[in-house]
């Protein structure tokens, strides 16, 4: 096949493009970051078109992953690239698309699972789960995550594609082993004693492993019955409190200081970061993939953390 993945050098499109790549597929990374890859890399800006369009004429999928990284403080400059950066590289794309003259069968977008609502009382499935935006008591962080989303999909969505089918991909947290991937950011609090709970302890966390997520990508390139919103996401969401006593009992670490909300709201502060990325509970399911017949090869938390925690382990020797 031939691959072009827009956005794809940071931590999920390189997961991608490295496995794509060794399977023999044709793949091109449309990028900012000219870094040197084994795979084919095209200069873009997210809003132009360029000579990155040949690479897209006659390409079997489009994978777009561009977006500025939400590991920031949601200050007016953040928020504005934030959402920008997702809505017009999606515009962008539709215009692409009708500028060449194959297209490619499937478009796989990003999305986020953060879509949904903070939920403790039941799962978010597609079916139904419910969409957040002005739950009273919400933070103003929360609301700007879920605006974005929607604004997301909407670009997504709102410009018919004729020959392309579209699939928005509602991502849970994709853990893999990689340097300053999310999961080796949680393993660092663990390893320097401060993996404790995350108070209260009870928001969920969704997660997804990235051998899954590649075969959930996979499974959604050959099956031509799913478009629209899919979650990638393990069946099994746990609490944080759990999530991180398995991760913790996967590296052999005993304790792991417990961090308050204040002390997160701090913590979050002084790293730059939002602390929505903590305290929202995402309570996310794969109801449409289960349903379509896909099995996950880690569907449980404390199979995925020991695996993850090994290959980590391996890359780091």
């Amino acid at each position: 096949m031939k691959i072009v993945i827009a956005g794809g050098s940071g931590q999920v499109g390189t997961v991608l493009a490295r496995h794509f790549h060794q399977k023999g597929d044709n793949v091109a990374v449309l990028s900012r970051s000219m870094e040197k890859a084994p795979w084919q890399v095209h200069p873009w800006d997210d809003t132009t078109l360029g000579s990155w369009l040949a690479a897209l004429d006659g390409s079997d999928v489009l994978i777009n992953l561009a977006g500025r990284s939400v590991n920031c403080r949601y200050n007016q400059q953040n928020r504005k690239a934030i959402l920008d950066s997702r809505v017009q590289s999606t515009e962008v794309l539709h215009q692409a698309l009708r500028n060449v003259e194959r297209p490619p069968a499937v478009w796989l977008n990003a999305s986020t699972a953060t879509i949904y609502r903070h939920a403790l009382d039941r799962p978010m499935d597609e079916a139904t789960g419910e969409l957040g935006g002005g739950e009273p008591g919400a933070p103003d962080t929360w609301n700007f995550s879920i605006k974005v989303a929607k604004a997301w999909e909407k670009a997504f969505f709102s410009i018919e594609t004729p020959g392309t089918r579209r699939v928005a991909l509602r991502s849970a947290m994709t853990f893999s082993p990689d340097r300053d991937g999310v999961f080796d950011v949680f393993l660092k609090l663990v390893r320097h004693r401060l993996g404790g709970t995350n108070l209260p302890g009870t928001q969920y966390v969704s997660w997804i492993h990235d051998v899954d997520f590649i075969r959930a990508v996979e499974f959604l390139i050959a099956t031509p019955s799913l478009a629209g919103p899919v979650n990638l996401a393990s069946p099994n969401p746990l609490p944080n409190r759990e999530f991180l006593r398995i991760l913790r009992k996967a590296w052999g670490a005993r304790v792991g200081l417990p961090t308050t909300e204040w002390m997160l709201e701090i913590g979050t502060f002084l790293l730059r970061t939002e602390s929505e990325l903590v305290l929202k509970s995402r309570r996310v399911v794969p109801g449409r993939l289960l349903d379509a017949g896909f099995t996950f090869s880690y569907p449980t938390w404390d199979v995925a953390a020991e695996d993850l925690v090994a290959r980590w382990r391996r890359l780091a020797a």
